[in-house]
């Protein structure tokens, strides 16, 4: 999937990053579906969420800015993502459902 000009923005609609794809490379790619059974095409898909939440991961982020992202699929699968921007690409850390407890957060 290929994101044109988009930015990623917080919850209170400040602006994180600009950024123009997804890195998928021998690292990250398929991780998730062998961990979690979670696509890296329904990844992708959360970050179309229009209710979305991104939150920046202050405690991951030591070597790099992360963020968390709480977001639904096409399907309407709720997603616990962790992701990164390198380059204006945005790359996936990890992603899994969401637990109870995060269920309200989203909401």
């Amino acid at each position: 999937m290929y994101i044109h000009d988009a930015t990623i923005k917080n919850e209170g609609g400040r602006i994180i990053k600009k950024v123009v794809g997804f890195e998928w490379d021998n690292g990250n790619k398929g991780k998730n579906l062998l961990k979690h059974q979670i696509k890296n095409e329904e990844c992708e898909e959360v970050f179309f969420d229009q209710n979305k939440k991104i939150l920046k991961d202050n405690i991951h982020s030591i070597k790099e800015e992360r963020y968390i992202l709480l977001g639904k699929t096409k399907k309407q699968k709720l997603i616990f993502l962790v992701f990164t921007i390198r380059k204006n690409q945005i790359r996936v850390i990890s992603a899994r459902d969401l637990n109870k407890k995060e269920y309200k957060l989203y909401e």
